[in-house]
């Protein structure tokens, strides 16, 4: 309460200032809102959902309806209205003594119409300590001056969760944001427009089969773990901003949205050029107009370019991280350069697993040894190679096929096996990708690469090493880096070899509100129980959580709906098992408060300006940070 406290003054102090002064002589409040036409008039849409704000005064039960588009915040409208005191650090202590469980002077609400699913509900901020009782109150309270009855209560914290449970049993009904997300038939992922030809993607197509074209707009009817660059995607199984299909339209800036009904809507025109829209709370999709057509044929593609690290491609050695930094990027790539600079910052409680770089001298070893090199001269120069995708998928897979037939050098082998027994103990690794065309401002390349979980044993290593190396190469990733102007053939693979963890979860969070543009303080947190692979792949809806570090407060999104994890098998690699019964919650409260602490402290250690998109583990109650980098996206 008092890191709440602390903003609140912040925000008070800017938000007060600007308070109309002329709020109180523009009906300010009304005491009912008896018609839709009122709630108009004192709501907002903010994103999908139309927002309401009232008080209730627990001496007099006297409701207030705010106007929320002439007061941001209700302690403004408390403070300057109601009680019209200044915004000191006093008044300021007193007024928020009004979130603990016995209200000395108000109970201060929600009002919530979720557009996608036009459901009402009325809940409090999720750091409000409110109990049954006074939600019983509110509940009587809004029936008797709310023109919509029989509003449930929406919990948005876990302790208010328990509360729910309680006011159920008096007979009160309540919602959970959970029920609001997975009843949705419809998730805008990235706003925007576009004209192309509609791709429906038969069911049962399998991931490796489904090629695209940069101008096709593709109906997904299944979720994939990834896709090639795209004019559009319009799925009809969704899950999460985070996956990383989501997370390359928004770095796209194309139209990407969910919807459950889309092959039955929009199937029918499969094959046709199509215009595509996608708002928050709807999307058009029809057959484009002949002049949007030769818009679309005219239209000049800016170029986009990313300057990629230079590479150094003589440097033999394997350093561990604590011997690397962020200029270390031109010879271990981005991974693990990036995750190099936490580590040598040598911040307290913060976590990274050891590890150790393969630079890229050996992949440039490995290709030139197997005349390899002159095998992506004569993909990359072939006529064919820019515009039959057909074609370059054959040709990309043939050339991953070479890699990995190829043996690794023996004695490069053996030294690399030689760090892993001395330096990280003999343990299960992660064989993980950590090229110079990743992780970098303006291109994270997320799920680009390829990594091999709890690599046991020399001849494993030397497997996994070939599989990351040929992952270069992969159809998706040639196609995202000539998507982004990227020249082929300065790109390089490094390799990051780190001791595996065990994860009892999973999941990846950024430094920004993804819900919210308005809220510039909390994190956006996504988690499965187990390995982190089932996170980001984006085939089952994660649990997904709004924290802020600000005021410890924890906003839920929605709860896991995977029934098994991703564990290490015994013998080496990886292997599914069921949830075991009763795992409850993953990001509780108070891990979400030491996972976003871990990630504040290392910060101000990026100097790019961009939010952080950080992928995590928790083994048992302990934290590792095994990724961060720019987040790319609006």
């Amino acid at each position: 309460m008092l890191k709440h406290l602390v903003f609140l003054m912040l925000v008070g102090l800017v938000v007060g200032n600007a308070r109309p002064a002329h709020a109180t002589e523009t009906k300010a409040y009304v005491r009912a809102i008896p018609d839709a036409k009122t709630w108009k008039t004192y709501s907002k849409i903010v994103a999908t959902d139309e927002l309401g704000k009232f008080i209730i005064d627990v001496k007099t039960n006297d409701i207030y309806f705010f106007d929320v588009n002439l007061f941001n915040i209700h302690a403004d409208f408390v403070l300057g209205v109601l009680l019209k005191k200044a915004w000191t650090a006093d008044n300021i202590r007193e007024y928020n003594k009004n979130y603990e469980k016995v209200k000395p002077r108000f109970i201060l609400c929600y009002l919530t119409h979720h557009l996608k699913v036009d459901r009402w509900s009325f809940s409090f901020w999720e750091g409000d300590k409110i109990g049954a009782d006074d939600v019983m109150r509110v509940s009587k309270r809004i029936e008797e001056a709310f023109f919509i009855k029989h509003l449930p209560f929406r919990p948005d914290s876990t302790m208010q969760q328990k509360v729910a449970n309680e006011v159920v049993k008096r007979g009160l009904t309540s919602v959970t944001n959970d029920e609001i997300y997975k009843s949705a038939e419809y998730q805008a992922f990235t706003r925007g427009k576009a004209v192309g030809k509609l791709k429906v993607v038969p069911i049962g197509t399998p991931y490796e089969k489904a090629t695209f074209d940069r101008g096709d707009i593709v109906l997904l009817q299944e979720s994939y773990p990834d896709i090639t660059p795209v004019a559009g995607i319009l799925a009809s199984a969704f899950s999460t901003p985070l996956s990383h299909v989501n997370l390359r339209a928004n770095a796209w800036g194309i139209p990407n949205a969910g919807d459950k009904k889309a092959r039955e809507k929009y199937g029918k025109l499969d094959g046709k050029v199509v215009y595509y829209e996608v708002n928050d709370t709807s999307m058009v999709l029809r057959e484009a107009t002949a002049a949007e057509i030769t818009e679309l044929a005219n239209r000049v593609i800016a170029a986009r370019h990313i300057d990629l690290p230079t590479a150094d491609l003589t440097s033999p050695r394997l350093a561990m991280l604590t011997r690397q930094r962020a200029k270390d990027v031109v010879r271990y790539g981005t991974k693990a350069s990036n995750l190099g600079e936490i580590v040598t910052a040598n911040l307290p409680g913060v976590r990274v697993p050891a590890g150790f770089g393969v630079p890229f001298y050996y992949y440039v070893q490995h290709m030139k040894q197997h005349g390899l090199d002159a095998k992506v001269e004569a993909v990359l120069t072939d006529k064919r190679f820019a515009t039959d995708t057909v074609w370059r998928k054959a040709a990309l897979d043939g050339l991953r096929k070479a890699i990995t037939d190829a043996p690794v050098d023996p004695a490069t082998l053996d030294l690399i096996y030689k760090r892993v027994r001395l330096k990280l103990g003999g343990k299960g690794v992660f064989v993980r990708s950590s090229t110079n065309s990743e992780d970098l401002p303006g291109f994270n390349g997320a799920g680009l690469y390829d990594t091999v979980g709890n690599v046991v044993g020399k001849k494993e290593l030397g497997e996994a090493l070939k599989v990351v190396w040929a992952s270069l190469w992969n159809l998706r990733a040639v196609d995202e880096r000539s998507a982004f102007g990227i020249d082929h053939h300065q790109v390089f693979a490094a390799v990051l070899v780190q001791v595996g963890v065990n994860a009892t979860a999973a999941g990846v969070l950024v430094t920004k509100n993804l819900w919210d543009t308005t809220d510039d303080h909390s994190f956006t947190i996504n988690s499965k129980w187990g390995l982190g692979e089932r996170v980001v792949q984006g085939q089952k809806v994660p649990e997904q959580i709004i924290f802020d570090p600000t005021n410890d407060g924890t906003k839920i999104i929605s709860r896991s709906d995977d029934g098994v994890m991703l564990v290490f098998d015994e013998t080496g690699g990886t292997k599914e098992i069921p949830v075991p019964e009763g795992s409850g919650v993953i990001l509780t409260e108070a891990r979400a408060k030491k996972l976003s602490a871990m990630v504040t402290a290392f910060l101000p250690v990026f100097t790019h300006g961009h939010p952080l998109d950080v992928e995590w583990v928790l083994e048992g109650e302990e934290f590792w940070i095994v990724q961060a980098r720019p987040f790319v996206g609006g």
